[in-house]
């Protein structure tokens, strides 16, 4: 069985050149040529974001943020915060290359993982630790069914190691006291209340829709953002979740959480500037949701790029503001919808799954519905 795939990609470099981890890496011989002054991702001189017909910058369009390039830094394969363009198209080619295995025929008389097989997995584990969690689920994806994006990702002509703009491509220390980072829904059984909210259909794993809006490596990394003069609208493939960013009014004034927290906009210069708080516990980010706070900012850096900036906060986790940076690029085509879990029987076979366990072990369950 193939690996599954979950989140974003880690770039296997460090400071002193390419690592083995097992694999055959190698910098291209001759250093790529300086960046050319059409760089998409640097914006150009005389060049100037369109208008709306109403006056708006213009964002709208199909847009993705599909990339190599995970949320925080994996620091096993490198320290730097940004990488030469030889050390980018490495890994670039030696993930293209572990893709490409993974997907190749399956030797159906096989019994066990080939040695080729194995080697795939071990490439695609060294690149991507967190593949490696959850390579034995039964019934996990494997490359076949992924989009997980092919490309390192390029802010502003540079190669990130990590979306995380922090020093360390690490989330800062959380407060003592503060909640944890990551719930424990995934091993409650008590109901279907207490599982997830991907599995539910409720909301899309890998939080692409809340702010902050991030790939999740899977797929269904695209977006459809319309605008009006009252509001901009966030279409995203994943559940087919649609944010709506108000541009008029402030925040409301009781303490109702929906789904995706309480956005609210305004522009400055070519910049949207999104402000959401009111978030559900449900839908919190890395334990944060009472008093979290996130600002987005959408800036057009070019024909085909939107930049996107995150700023986290909350006071009763962190010390100070932190976030992180990417850009979208175009997405070649239209979103469709997402059609979650038609007809899908999976999640009363795992409820009726862990009744089946209590009632051969004698247990009871433990925990409450609604833990996360």
């Amino acid at each position: 069985m193939r690996p599954i795939l979950i989140l974003a990609l880690g770039t296997a470099l460090c400071s002193t050149g390419l690592i083995s981890a097992g694999l055959a890496w190698a910098a291209p011989d001759a250093t790529p040529k300086a960046k050319a002054v059409s760089d998409p991702t640097i914006p150009q001189k005389g060049w100037a974001a369109p208008k709306t017909a109403f006056g708006q910058p213009d964002i709208s369009g199909y847009w993705s943020n599909a990339t190599m390039t995970p949320l925080t830094r994996n620091t096993r394969l490198t320290d730097k915060a940004v990488l030469s363009p030889a050390e980018a198209h490495a890994a670039e080619k030696v993930w293209g290359e572990a893709l490409a295995a993974a997907d190749a025929p399956t030797d159906a008389k096989a019994t066990a993982p080939t040695a080729q097989e194995k080697a795939t997995q071990e490439k695609l584990f060294a690149l991507r630790p967190d593949f490696a969690a959850a390579g034995g689920d039964v019934g996990g994806y494997n490359t076949f069914w992924i989009d997980p994006g092919t490309h390192v990702m390029e802010v502003n002509g540079e190669f990130r190691s990590s979306i995380l703009t922090t020093a360390n491509g690490q989330p800062p220390p959380r407060k003592q006291g503060a909640a944890p980072a990551f719930g424990r829904y995934r091993d409650n059984y008590d109901s279907y209340e207490s599982r997830g909210l991907g599995e539910r259909c409720i909301m899309g794993f890998g939080r692409n829709a809340s702010a902050p809006m991030l790939p999740n490596g899977y797929y269904n990394n695209d977006y459809y953002i319309m605008q009006t003069p009252d509001a901009v609208v966030i279409q995203v493939e994943m559940i087919h979740d649609t944010r709506i960013v108000r541009l008029k009014g402030g925040h409301r004034p009781d303490d109702v959480r929906p789904w995706m927290g309480d956005s609210i906009g305004h522009f400055e210069g070519d910049t949207l500037v999104v402000e959401t708080t009111n978030f559900p516990e449900r839908d919190g980010f890395m334990g944060s949701w009472k008093h979290l706070k996130v600002t987005e900012r959408f800036t057009r850096v070019s024909p085909t790029r939107l930049n996107y900036q995150f700023q986290i906060e909350d006071p009763d986790t962190w010390d100070k503001p932190w976030g992180g940076e990417y850009d979208f690029a175009p997405m070649h085509g239209i979103i469709y919808e997402y059609a979650c879990h038609e007809g899908n029987y999976a999640l009363p076979s795992i409820l009726a799954g862990a009744r089946r366990q209590e009632k051969e072990v004698g247990a009871s369950p433990s925990a409450k519905p609604g833990t996360e």
